[in-house]
């Protein structure tokens, strides 16, 4: 949350005289719509026009569709009210059981020629009402079901009794209350203009537009209407109820205030009635009742209300009659979702009250016996019954409460504080700000500075708008509407006066909001001195500036200034305000920003759930602070790795700014973003960079070029290119950002931090190691500066250090970092975070090449627990954790379980990655591998190709992985016998690795080894032997006594004196690459067979036939337990063993 704009509260000597002319400016969204569905619909033909006619004559809304996926289409968007379905027989037999499990479906009917036919199916649906043979049968009908929904969507808030239990706890009630309330005082209160009644028309014409009978309504309408007529023209049940009581439930301001004359005549007329009535009453108390539905959620808060206030929010009409009334509830409890409410109210005529009268003579209904009382009534809760035994339908017992009742007396003078010095239309526009209609509050407030000459009301109106504007993002018309008022202040008010620092304040928001902190503190600490010079140690107004000091600290990575600045706000407001006061949310959400980027992930969310449950009690339900609040949680949730649930809260944020807020507002595109970062985390990289793209276009359309907000898109945006492999567009938009963040940050600010360290994990992408080491310790380097020592942004750096070591191949070094990242992964984060699966996976990785199999196994397994419970079945995480798994058994010699691994990873990348993704040339490798150990030399090589044919389209041309796959398949052409194939494979990945890596390096030890194989399988032995000691002169130097690859060495440099007719030397080497294979290998594995065997082939050859015997058939064992049956090498060495047996075999027949 940003610095707090403050809104002055100037006093007028004026009062509300002003006229308010206004023009219809949007469509009010229908409280119910109509799908009509028949394949043999023709708009063009008389017959249909006419049924159209006549059902939008009934509801306005009326979609005609001719298939049923049209139907479900337009079903699925229905965000809000109630939808009636009218389908023809034949399609309605296919299409009811698609549809009618949703919930804003209230009612199908068939529409059919064959009405015994369809009766038979129907009747098994209960959302079917009827099967009808004529279009004026299902206009009746539907008439009866609208006139339910409108019982059903009458607005009600409640308070409970808890809630009244002190007047602390009063602005606690539901915001639809509290707004209610104000909106008919300042309506009842403003002047309207001449042209109040044509204005409305034009706006219902827009409404209505095509509904012929409507029209014709309105025109007469705005013929004949007279305020005398008031209640007539309302229970006429056209355009005036319609729209008015929809308006009440969702606060649509618009039509609110263009039809305040129509509200204010219509209460005016029920108070005259109710004051000729008074006599007939004989004070004697009377019963009226109302049956309607409530939706499950409003009748569990009714529940609750027993004892408490319940307030209708729209003119409450009510009957005599108790059983109509029940036949209404009992309609209602026949829905899903519903449940059916009698409530029976009992009314004391002695008490003053809301005004009620009997409306007989005035009503358009004449034979009715129907009590209608003034919007806002407000009664007690006295009982909640079930009737008939059915969970679904209450009888609620209510009792109306007098003016004089003190818990609401002490209610509506809490609300009435929120226009103290104000009246009319200078209220409203207050109100209008405060529930997030900023455009409809600047229409309003210009009108208004139009109309006056008065400097203290010209203060007020610009501090308004450039309130609006600043909330708009409309940043610089926002500073000139604020240095207008200040420089008002200045000219009249002492330099020490409070009003100026509020001035400031608000100034110094619209700079922060521009990103330039700098002149954004300097505002807020002149502010912080004046209230500090003129204010009491702890009032109120001390608490924003140091909100707002605090908030510009924290953008410039002064974390612990932050906190103690928003501390000492909250402590501020604990001291002075009421529990649920709406200043205290700020100060929770700024400190739970805080503890989430300090890491401290369980405190964030605490503090900002405890500032969503206030905003929840004190502001309407599509508020831009609410957003806010959903937002933070949902980035809460995505640090913690919660995909689902930060996702939830994101759209929650996007969903009520989309309605609040203008298309290009700096706050939509934060919550594109928000919803991008959680898509990129989840590895879905095109819907990721879908809503990246959304911001940014917001961004640069309303931002300075040098915005700290472009800088984060571009980061976004190149985070999502580095993690589908498109390095060049990655770093494109790193360095855009990282030249942002130098030009408007201080040097060692956590951003820059962020832009080294992505630019530094491009260049280990791209395998420019120091490069990328040099970029991971610049962002170390601030990090420590800035971060506490266990913040989990610093195990992002050591992680990022480990990986460059890693792929350099120190792996002791690599080791040291990915165990520091874990130990303050392990302290911060939750026991199934992501992020510690990633620190596993890399500890694991360091532990296979440092042939620690077991110890290997052991971190992958955990890692990849983790994600098996927190990520769904193709999360490309799973596929790193079956590829790494895969590895140490392959490297272990269990190649089966190697291969099942290996096609799992394979498997999920098919399914997620672009077909050119570097990770598939991986996945191809690794099964080539072990299939190449397995000697299913074929299916290698194809496995090995494909590999090869992504990597040379992505990678550079002297690129280490390119060396690693000319090595691969030289070895699989070698085994091949096709040495001169084998030979130039190898070859070429010499030549990389000589002109990439220093001449020490390991994988150069690897390239002299192949070639000296394929030396010696040509019976080039000289040639062979001088690239064996090659390699084994950089393995001696550069590798511990027993690693693997030395066995390798010897066990090469045995072969080539071996095939010399060297025995003994043959025999040395041998024995030294079988020593080293006993003390790392499993006692199965098939490098141990290849030693005894090459040991036996020499006792062989030196006619030591017991001992050839003896190890040949030491090979045989482990082979036949670690290869398929069909191996060539199983034969060979069986072959072997039956030459030696028969060579012993004369020997002792000699």
């Amino acid at each position: 949350m940003g610095p707090i704009c403050s809104r002055q509260n100037c006093k007028s000597s004026h009062g509300a005289t002003a006229s308010y002319v206004r023009q219809p400016r949007e469509r009010m969204a229908p409280n119910y719509l109509l799908v009509w569905i028949d394949a043999s619909i023709d708009e063009g033909i008389k017959d249909c026009q006419d049924t159209l006619t006549q059902l939008k004559n009934v509801v306005n809304d009326v979609n005609v569709c001719t298939k049923p996926n049209q139907c479900i289409q337009v079903l699925n968007q229905v965000d809000k009210g109630r939808a009636f379905v009218i389908a023809s027989g034949l399609l309605g037999q296919h299409l009811v059981p698609e549809i009618h499990s949703m919930p804003q479906l209230d009612a199908i009917y068939i529409f059919c020629d064959n009405k015994s036919r369809h009766e038979e199916w129907a009747q098994n649906w209960t959302k079917i009402k009827g099967v009808h043979t004529n279009i004026k049968d299902i206009c009746q009908a539907l008439q009866l079901a609208v006139k339910q929904c409108d019982q059903e969507t009458i607005a009600v808030s409640f308070l409970t009794i808890n809630e009244m239990a002190s007047t602390e706890n009063l602005n606690q009630l539901e915001p639809t209350f509290m707004y209610t309330q104000l909106f008919k005082e300042i309506l009842l209160d403003i002047k309207y203009g001449p042209n109040a009644i044509q204005d409305l028309a034009a706006c219902c014409r827009s409404v209505f537009s095509g509904n012929t009978i409507e029209l014709q309504v309105i025109n007469e309408f705005e013929r004949d209407y007279r305020p005398k007529k008031a209640i007539w023209w309302y229970t006429r049940e056209c355009f005036t109820y319609k729209m008015l009581n929809q308006a009440l439930r969702i606060m649509n301001a618009d039509i609110i205030i263009n039809m305040g004359f129509f509200l204010r005549d219509v209460h005016t007329q029920i108070q005259q009635l109710h004051e000729q009535q008074v006599g007939r009453y004989e004070g004697k108390p009377f019963i009226v009742y109302r049956g309607q539905g409530l939706v499950k959620s409003d009748f569990e808060k009714l529940q609750k209300a027993k004892g408490g206030l319940i307030s209708f929010n729209n003119f409450l009409s009510t009957s005599t009659d108790k059983e109509v009334s029940l036949s209404f509830a009992r309609s209602a409890s026949t829905k899903p979702d519903m449940v059916g409410i009698l409530f029976v109210m009992s009314i004391d005529p002695c008490l003053e009250s809301a005004p009620f009268a009997f409306i007989k003579e005035v009503s358009y209904f004449k034979e009715e016996e129907e009590i209608l009382f003034s919007m806002h009534t407000v009664f007690r809760v006295t009982a909640v019954k079930q009737l008939d035994n059915n969970k679904d339908l209450y009888q609620v017992e209510l009792q109306l409460t007098s003016d004089d009742d003190q818990e609401l007396r002490l209610l509506t003078d809490r609300i009435r504080k929120e226009a103290a010095g104000h009246t009319g239309w200078k209220i409203l526009g207050g109100l209008l700000i405060k529930i997030g209609q900023f455009n409809k509050a600047e229409e309003l407030y210009n009108v208004l500075l139009e109309q006056t000459s008065n400097e203290s009301e010209k203060m007020l109106y610009y501090n308004q708008l450039g309130c609006i504007k600043d909330e708009q993002g409309d940043y610089e018309k926002a500073i000139w509407y604020y240095e207008q008022v200040l420089e008002i202040k200045q000219k009249t008010l002492p330099s020490n006066h409070p009003s100026l620092a509020t001035s400031y304040n608000n100034i110094g928001t619209v700079y922060y909001n521009m990103g330039e902190y700098s002149k954004a503190l300097s505002l807020f600490e002149k502010a912080l001195e004046i209230e500090q010079k003129t204010l009491p140690p702890n009032h109120p107004d001390l608490a924003t500036p140091c909100d707002n000091i605090g908030t510009v600290y924290d953008h410039m990575g002064e974390y612990s200034k932050a906190l103690s600045f928003h501390e000492k706000a909250l402590e501020i407001r604990e001291k002075t305000l009421p529990t649920n006061h709406p200043s205290l949310a700020i100060s929770y959400n700024n400190i739970g920003m805080m503890c989430d980027k300090m890491g401290e992930y369980s405190k964030a969310l605490s503090f900002h759930e405890k500032a969503l449950e206030i905003y929840q009690k004190t502001l309407p339900p599509n508020h831009p602070l609410l957003a806010t609040s959903n937002n933070n949680i949902g980035s809460v949730y995505n640090n913690m790795g919660e995909y689902s649930k930060a996702l939830s809260f994101y759209e929650k944020a996007l969903e009520i700014r989309e309605k609040a807020l203008p298309s290009n507002h700096p706050d939509l595109a934060t919550s594109y973003n928000n919803i991008g970062n959680v898509y990129d985390d989840m590895e879905e990289y095109s819907t990721a960079l879908s809503f990246y793209e959304k911001a940014l276009e917001i961004r640069e359309k309303t931002l300075p070029a040098n915005h700290p907000s472009l800088a984060t898109s571009y980061n976004n945006i190149g985070m999502v290119y580095s993690n589908m492999g498109e390095y060049s567009k990655a770093l494109s938009f790193y360095e855009k950002a990282l030249e942002i963040d130098k030009k408007t940050l201080p040097a060692n600010h956590p951003h820059l931090a962020t832009s080294y360290s992505n630019i530094g994990g491009v260049y280990d992408d791209m395998r420019e190691y120091s490069k990328a080491l040099s970029f991971h310790e610049k962002a170390l380097g601030i990090k420590e500066k800035t971060l506490p020592p266990n913040h989990p942004d610093l195990a992002i750096s050591y992680n990022g250090i480990g990986k460059v070591y890693y792929n350099m191949e120190e792996y002791s070094k690599a080791l040291s970092y990915f165990e520091k990242a874990l130990e303050i992964q392990e302290k911060a984060l939750p026991s199934n975070h992501p992020h510690l699966a990633a620190s596993y996976n890399n500890i694991g990785k360091v532990c296979n090449n440092m042939e620690d199999y077991s110890k290997a196994v052991s971190f992958y397994e955990k890692a990849l627990e983790i994600r098996e419970k927190t990520l769904r079945p193709n999360h490309p995480n799973l596929a790193i954790s079956y590829n790494n798994i895969g590895l140490v058994y392959s490297s272990m010699g269990d190649y089966s379980k190697a291969l099942s691994f290996h096609e799992k990873d394979l498997e999920i990348c098919q399914k997620t990655l672009p077909s050119n993704h570097p990770d598939f040339a991986t996945s191809y490798n690794n099964i080539g591998n072990v299939y190449c150990n397995m000697g299913e030399h074929s299916k290698a090589l194809s496995y090995y190709e494909k590999a090869l044919e992504i990597e040379e389209k992505t990678l550079p041309p002297n690129h280490p992985d390119l060396a690693t796959s000319y090595n691969r398949i030289g070895g699989v052409y070698n085994d091949l016998r096709e040495y001169s194939k084998a030979l130039s494979f190898y070859e070429k990945a010499l030549e990389i690795r000589e002109n990439t890596l220093p001449t020490n390096h390991p994988s150069l030890a690897i390239s002299y080894n192949n070639i000296g194989n394929v030396y010696s399988n040509m019976g080039e032995y000289s040639k062979a032997l001088s690239f064996y000691e090659k390699d084994l002169e950089i393995s001696q130097k550069t590798l511990s006594s027993n690693h693997p690859d030395l066995a390798i060495s010897y066990n090469n440099i045995g072969n080539v004196y071996k095939n010399m007719g060297e025995y003994s030397k043959a025999l040395s080497f041998y024995e030294k690459a079988l020593e080293i294979r006993q003390n790392t290998l499993s006692s199965n594995h098939p490098d141990l067979a290849t030693s005894y065997n090459n040991i036996g082939v020499v006792y062989n050859k030196m006619e030591d036939y017991s001992k050839a015997l003896s190890y040949y058939e030491r090979a045989l064992d482990i082979k036949q337990h670690a290869l398929p049956p069909t191996h060539p090498s199983i034969k060979n060495v069986k072959e072997s063993i039956e030459i030696v047996k028969r060579k012993l075999e004369r020997i002792f027949d000699i």
